[in-house]
């Protein structure tokens, strides 16, 4: 992502300026609004990316062009960063998905409330920032999806990028984890050097000290020569440990000195060296689980969980499939291949215990066998479509919220997953209707 446009700080308490100055400061799209969501003044990239014109614009409700709704967010079972900055009077950010004329997109929103004279009518400045990682359009780079697990993972990766922060990915093999680091690193101020993988399960104990921290000349046998270290390869940039579950309890203890300190020395050497790296570790495993049963540090394990990220794992949102079959393919083959809607369902309610890579390689083979051709059911051997949960049943009296989500769970099996067609059949948002299946698919995460 671009660097923020530099500008006054609407919350510093600055002398009074013109609304149309304060908005014309900023390169990301902005404006101002009243406490009715009102637009009162907006800068030319708000105009180029929601509206046609200043006066199209002026006057219109802000819910109404980024949402297209004639309700606030905080209605639609959204957070409205308004209302945060409003009640407490200073800066507030939600992230949401935005209409905009290019299309749908995720944006960072963020609200400052603007100084007033006393006694006038409160005013807030809104600066909007286009994500730059995660996208509705499967033909362009980056995270995928629009379901609400994903976008909440997005929001959490765009609430810590910018910090220097350690983080851990939680989540189950094949969720993109290393996708996500790389997501982190290039919203960073890291982003302009070296990010650095190591998958700490693909390489033997008696090397992973030496692959990390490097190794002088003579150091064991075969140390023909002095070796960097990956730590210092990636010098003001990311370092990525992936699995890092599986790290010895010694090994453990020299990362946790590295963390505490930022200094290691080489294998063999006795010289310290400083370490200038941000530290993003993964896991599939449970390291509180790890803590207890003595396989893991407790002290590493404090230092690593400053900010955790789960990374959703694929049977919870599932709604993304199509999305996620359509950039899939495009990046596999260059082109758009077209899926036929008896095999988008196949793909839509299977349970993907592999999650994103299972599917990448269901089509791939899928491709192979059409010959690049539509892909078709009989492209897809092994999935069988799950029969559907017979309708609800008014044979007894139960609470409405109970009839409400078992009725949920039985359109949800007949829409195929296609979210969007099925808020407009049900005559509700599609924010809404995230809101609302929420609870319907919770059994499921818990299991899990």
């Amino acid at each position: 992502m671009s660097p923020k446009a530099k500008g006054p700080d609407p919350s510093s308490g600055a002398p009074r300026i013109a609304l149309g100055d304060l908005v014309g400061a900023f390169s990301d799209p902005a404006i101002v609004i009243g406490e009715d969501y009102r637009i009162l003044a907006a800068n030319p990239a708000y105009v180029a990316a929601y509206g046609s014109s200043v006066p199209e614009i002026i006057g219109k409700k802000c819910h109404e062009l980024s949402h297209h709704s004639p309700v606030p967010c905080e209605k639609n079972g959204e957070d409205c960063p308004l209302i945060e900055a409003r009640e407490s009077n200073h800066h507030a950010r939600a992230f949401h998905i935005h209409h905009s004329l290019g299309g749908r997109l995720f944006a960072d929103v963020e609200i400052f409330p603007v100084p007033q004279p006393e006694g006038q009518t409160p005013l807030f400045l809104e600066r909007i920032h286009p994500s730059a990682i995660g996208h509705i359009d499967p033909k362009r780079e980056g995270l995928v999806g629009e379901s609400l697990p994903f976008a909440r993972m997005l929001a959490a990766i765009h609430k810590v990028a910018p910090q220097s922060a350690t983080v851990l990915l939680l989540g189950e093999t094949g969720t993109g984890k290393e996708l996500v680091s790389q997501a982190i690193h290039k919203l960073s101020p890291r982003a302009d050097k070296p990010f650095v993988a190591v998958d700490c399960s693909g390489l033997p104990e008696n090397l992973i000290e030496s692959e990390l921290f490097g190794h002088e000349k003579g150091a064991f046998t075969g140390a023909h020569s002095r070796k960097t270290g990956l730590v210092e390869t990636a010098a003001g940039g990311t370092l990525f440990l992936d699995e890092i579950g599986e790290l010895s309890l010694a090994l453990q203890a020299k990362l946790l000195r590295l963390l505490e300190t930022n200094v290691y020395r080489r294998v063999g050497g006795i010289a310290p060296l400083r370490a200038d790296v941000r530290l993003i570790s993964a896991t599939h495993r449970d390291l509180s689980a790890m803590v207890r049963t003595g396989d893991f540090r407790q002290d590493l394990f404090y230092r690593l969980n400053i900010f955790p990220i789960l990374l959703p794992p694929l049977r919870d949102r599932l709604e993304d499939v199509p999305l996620l079959v359509a950039s899939i393919l495009v990046r596999l083959t260059g082109k758009e291949i077209p899926v036929s809607p008896a095999a988008m369902r196949l793909l839509s309610s299977h349970s993907y215990p592999g999650n994103i890579r299972e599917l990448r390689n269901i089509l791939e083979r899928a491709w192979i066998l059409s010959d690049g051709e539509e892909i078709t059911p009989d492209h897809l051997p092994d999935l069988h479509e799950a029969p559907a949960p017979a309708p609800p049943s008014f044979g007894e009296i139960i609470p409405l919220d109970v009839m409400e989500q078992r009725y949920l769970a039985w359109a949800l099996s007949k829409a195929g997953k296609d979210l969007p067609g099925l808020a407009r059949a049900l005559g509700i948002s599609l924010r809404t209707l995230y809101r609302k299946i929420s609870p319907v698919r919770q059994p499921e995460g818990d299991s899990s």
